[in-house]
């Protein structure tokens, strides 16, 4: 199945940041980022995961030249390559590796957001899944000052998991699928975004 236009997917992907991520305070940190517009959105065209580590590598230093107080954080969203979940993951040591190279460690972290997320030894409907499960396969570029403030400002960031699971658990597999048709209705609606 091939991946709707760029402009789709950027827009089905900040529906789900807006609804989902924020929406659900999944993160609570990610709110501040949102309303300030300091998230940056990429639809890669990469096919291939050789041509995905260019476009990684070609965003952390853009991300690196930025003003944080104009790019805090960096959504690397790619739509064509490592749709399945066992090869995602298997290119994350080479983003962190990518990282390391860079010289980037101790400056950006990457988290890692797939539709078919599934966290070691859950089962694949277990609903804590769902905190790292997005429209398209992502990679979150993070400044590590950004979040080392964020985690001082939040007085117990260790119960943030905790709450995830049981918000996700109160709202269910239907209300999860309910709220992804909303975000997928957001992208092909035009006009503003929440």
């Amino acid at each position: 199945m091939s991946a709707p236009p760029p402009c789709v997917v950027e827009a089905h992907t900040r529906a789900w940041v807006a609804r989902a991520v924020v929406g659900l305070n999944l993160c609570p940190f990610a709110k501040a980022v949102q309303l300030k517009g300091q998230i940056r959105c990429v639809v890669s065209d990469a096919s291939d995961a050789e041509a995905l580590l260019v476009a990684l590598c070609d965003e952390l230093r853009g991300l690196a030249a930025a003003e944080p107080a104009k790019v805090d954080t960096t959504l690397l969203v790619h739509p064509h390559v490592l749709t399945d979940f066992a090869d995602f993951n298997d290119f994350l040591d080479v983003a962190d590796a990518a990282v390391e190279a860079l010289g980037y460690s101790g400056v950006f972290q990457i988290a890692s957001f797939h539709p078919q997320y599934r966290f070691a030894g859950s089962a694949s409907d277990a609903p804590g899944n769902a905190t790292n499960r997005s429209p398209y396969p992502t990679l979150h570029l993070l400044r590590e000052a950004s979040v080392e403030r964020a985690l001082r400002s939040f007085p117990a960031p260790e119960t943030i998991y905790e709450n995830n699971i049981r918000t996700l658990e109160t709202l269910g597999a239907d209300g999860w699928e309910a709220l992804q048709a909303q975000c997928r209705r957001d992208a092909e609606t035009p006009g503003p975004r929440r």
